[in-house]
């Protein structure tokens, strides 16, 4: 009776020990790679995202800055290409979508920063010329659209490292300045948006990565600082030339560069206030990509790693586990 009991133990003991080894070993956070880019390989592209199609554009392709433009249908997994921006070619620009028009402007065109801005209708595949950025000249800005307004700061003026804030009534096509932000200058900034609230960090100035990172509301246009991207000692989130978009209320910081390319992707809870780093991008480590996000879906895509320019796009399926086979 007493080898039964024993034999029993053993076996319960083994069942628990396999148990823990297989929870120790989840990875969380799964890669699946979806249909290439039918055009050239770029980096420093824009994108925006109007109901279910992704739409990308302009960039550099390590020899010539791009002015093409294209639709790419999430529930179909493939790419259409539509009018070209008529713009000047340009790298690290801005672009941001309200309602179904996505607007589009400043940048770099290889010799000088721009100030233009652009609006597009997506149901007529046709662009408009809209009143200048009245911040003037800048690229490598962050711009992002909420509560049925246009907001771009930050970013590099050919001089100076910025930190102001501008925000655009498409209403009356008239820019304002939006006072508040008590951050830092910085360029390469991230950005994500969760239940309307925007999330702003990330970036470089001075040859420094900041960790400051703030909430942004848009209805009363109030910023409030978050904790630090480094505020725990197991954080490694500090980064330029990342991106960022929300899934299921929650958000991310994708791929990026701090003394080289990277891949590690962190999730921010915004109810705590806390991050949780997850399963690294699984394509080739990147900076300056793309992101498309519809709130239940989130796509990574181009970019560069050292001078390979990149035509791939990814889709993130934060809560399952890591399958490298697929």
């Amino acid at each position: 009776m007493i080898k039964k009991k024993l034999v029993v133990a053993a076996l319960l003991l083994g069942l628990i020990s396999v148990s823990c080894s297989t929870d120790d070993d989840f990875e969380r956070g799964n890669w699946i790679r979806r249909s290439v880019f039918d055009g050239m390989p770029r980096t420093n592209a824009v994108s925006f995202t109007i109901e279910r199609k992704g739409y990308m554009g302009t960039g550099y392709d390590g020899d010539d800055y791009l002015n093409d433009f294209w639709e790419y249908d999430i529930d179909g997994n493939y790419w259409v290409q539509k009018a070209d921006f008529p713009g000047k070619p340009r790298s690290a620009a801005v672009a941001f979508a309200i309602g179904d028009k996505g607007y589009l402007g400043t940048g770099y065109d290889g010799d000088v920063e721009l100030m233009d801005f652009w609006e597009y209708d997506s149901g007529t595949n046709t662009w408009s010329r809209k009143e200048d950025f009245a911040g003037g000249i800048r690229r490598e800005a962050i711009g992002f659209g909420a509560a049925n307004r246009g907001y771009i700061g930050t970013g590099y003026d050919g001089s100076n490292d910025r930190k102001d804030f501008y925000t655009y009534d498409p209403a009356e096509d008239k820019w304002e300045e939006l006072f508040g932000f008590g951050g830092e200058k910085r360029r390469s900034g991230a950005y994500f948006i969760i239940d309307g609230m925007v999330y702003i960090g990330t970036g470089e100035s001075n040859g420094l990565y900041k960790d400051d990172f703030w909430e942004f509301n848009p209805e009363t246009e109030i910023f409030t600082r978050k904790k630090d991207l480094d505020d725990d000692d197991d954080y490694s989130i500090m980064r330029s030339r990342a991106v960022g978009f929300n899934q299921h209320g929650l958000g991310y910081i994708s791929t990026g560069y701090k003394g080289g390319a990277l891949s590690s992707i962190w999730e921010y809870d915004p109810q705590n206030d806390e991050w949780e780093e997850i399963t690294p991008f699984e394509g080739v480590m990147r900076q300056d990509a793309v992101s498309f996000s519809t709130g239940d879906r989130a796509f990574v895509a181009m970019g560069r790693s050292g001078t390979i320019y990149l035509d791939d796009i990814y889709e993130l399926f934060p809560q399952q586990e890591y399958d490298d086979e697929d």
